[in-house]
Formats: structure tokens, C-alpha cells, sequence
């Protein structure tokens, strides 16, 4: 988070990538329990606050046209959303939210299983809280009500997520990656990919001991898996197409992200991820694809 002037701030909001994803059960209510192996990526959207005489929303980047304008409840942007929740909140501590003016620079895909509407959700209640100047942290409940993948996006480091989330423990010693990103633009529902599952009480990712050494996280990422990609496979086949292409490139790993279809592949250092990508963009110029880096457990959020 950087201050832009004394009345402006930039919050990035990072790509969340699912290195690993298993689904481990279901509760009562349909939720499904995972565990999940989360890492956040260089590239992503960013959000600009400024305060303002009224509350004003804007757009710019690759896919600002696919980004809701209002704060319906149910279809509404995440974004406003946000901000509307942190504004009741503040108000019921007898805080001051002022109008804002918020720009965001949606440079992520959405519905990609990226976490790019959870991403700008975070981002939005982190700088929120700094523009009025609100105490202490965000309530979970609050961050999780804007959905499952929020309060991970908030915390914003390396972490194992479980439960429907909300669990969180921090990956430490987590190295940072290289990978290029691919989606073909093809949105995915994720409650079709959950319908779809044919297995619902797989075993957790790690058990045992956290890994202490880049190693060890490697080799516990590949012997890992995502649980919703045969299936969201089978809904929309160009995921294999993605994942060969990927593979092509020479990547040492290929998996897909979250619920889908964005994918990825690891590389030793990102110079092998930045050829990788421009050969994949110049093959399938109407794909999403960037070269990035993702943090490590040193950075801040």
C-alpha cells in the first residue's frame, strides 16, 4: 500500500493463486470444507482512493467493461459492496466514513478462479480503514461475508486456508515463484464445478509438519493437486487446451487455479516464465497470459 499524496492512496490487489486445492468434506448447510495452499501474485488489479464530496466509482484496465457498476446485494461489484459494509460498521462504532472517489484498474479476468472480485474486496477494506483512519483490524466476520475467498485475500501472505476459508495459518518460509498465468477467457461457474465433483472427503494437502526449507514446499506442491479441475474440465474442455499449452512451454509443473480456467506454470526464474509467455500470447493472442512473480513469506500484504 503506498500513499500517492496527501489525499490519495494505491492498494494493489494481487492475483490469488490456489498452488493446491483439496476438497475435504461438506457441512450440513452445502458448504464444502477445502484445503487449500494459497500464494498471491505480483500482477493484479489496483484500487486508488480519494476522498470526494460524494461517493463516486470508476473504471479503467483490460476488463473494466466486464466489472458491475452498482451495489446490488446479490449482482452487485464486490468493490462497493466493500465499501458499504465497512461504512455501516464504522458508523455503528460511531466512526466517520466519508464519500469517497474509488478508481479501479481491473487488469484481472473475472470469474477466472483468481480471485480477482475477493482480491479488489480486500484491497478495498484495507484502504477504506486507512482513508478514515479506523482502529484496531477488520472483523473477520465482516470480511468473510463478502464471500469465502475474502479474509484470505485480506491476509494477503502465503497461508493455508481450510474450513470454507476462514481458517488461516501462515506458510512460513514460503519461497517465491515464477509462473505464467493463462486463462482463455472462457468463465467458469463455480457452483457448477462443485456440482460436478465426484469425491468430497479427499485427505488435507499436508500432514504433518510445515515444510521449513523452498524444497520441501515445492515438492509438497507437486505431489498436491486442485480437485476442481477434472471436473471443471468436463464443463468446459478448453482447460485442457490451456493446460497442454502450458506444458508445452516447458513448465515443471501445470495445474488449475482455484475453480477455473485460469491456470498456471512454474519455472526456475521468471526470464523462463517471461519467454514462455510471450511464445503462449503470441500463439493464442485472444488468451489472457502474464509472466509474474508471486511472494514470498517475507512480504508484507
Amino acid at each position: 500500500m503506498t500513499t500517492a499524496d496527501g489525499a490519495a492512496l494505491t492498494v494493489d490487489a494481487r492475483a490469488k493463486i490456489n498452488l493446491a486445492l483439496h476438497v475435504t468434506g461438506r457441512r450440513g448447510d452445502g458448504y464444502h470444507l477445502l484445503d487449500t495452499l494459497v500464494t498471491f501474485a505480483a500482477f493484479g488489479d489496483r484500487l486508488t482512493f480519494m476522498a470526494a464530496d460524494a461517493d463516486r466509482f470508476t473504471l479503467s484496465g483490460r476488463f473494466a467493461d466486464a466489472v458491475p457498476r452498482g451495489d446490488d446485494p446479490d449482482r452487485g461489484n464486490l468493490v462497493l459492496k466493500a465499501r458499504n459494509l465497512l461504512r455501516e460498521y464504522a458508523e455503528a462504532e460511531g466512526l466517520s466514513a466519508t464519500p469517497v472517489h474509488i478508481h479501479l484498474e481491473k487488469q484481472l479476468p473475472p470469474a477466472s478462479g483468481i480471485g480477482g472480485g475477493s482480491a479488489d474486496a480486500a484491497a478495498t477494506l484495507r484502504g477504506l480503514a486507512r482513508l478514515w483512519r479506523l482502529p484496531g483490524e477488520i472483523p473477520a466476520p465482516l470480511a468473510l461475508s463478502l464471500g469465502a475467498d475474502v479474509p484470505m485475500c485480506l491476509a494477503g501472505i502465503p497461508l493455508f486456508a481450510r474450513g470454507i476459508g476462514d481458517a488461516i495459518t501462515p506458510a512460513i518460509v514460503f519461497p517465491r515463484l515464477f509462473l505464467v498465468l493463462a486463462n482463455p477467457l472462457h468463465q467458469v461457474a463455480t457452483p457448477e464445478v462443485f456440482k460436478a465433483l465426484e469425491h468430497r472427503d479427499n485427505s488435507p494437502i499436508l500432514d504433518g509438519d510445515m515444510p521449513q526449507r523452498a524444497e520441501d514446499w515445492l515438492a509438497l506442491i507437486k505431489g498436491a493437486r486442485n480437485d476442481l479441475q477434472f471436473p471443471a474440465s468436463r464443463i468446459a474442455p478448453v482447460i485442457h487446451a490451456v493446460t497442454d499449452a502450458l506444458a508445452a512451454t516447458g513448465a515443471e509443473l501445470v495445474r488449475m487455479s482455484g475453480s477455473g480456467a485460469t491456470c498456471f506454470g512454474l519455472y526456475p526464474d521468471l526470464a523462463s516464465a517471461e519467454t514462455a509467455a510471450r511464445n503462449l500470447a503470441a500463439a493464442y493472442p485472444d488468451w489472457f497470459v502474464v509472466a509474474t512473480t508471486t511472494i514470498s513469506s517475507g512480504d508484507a500484504a
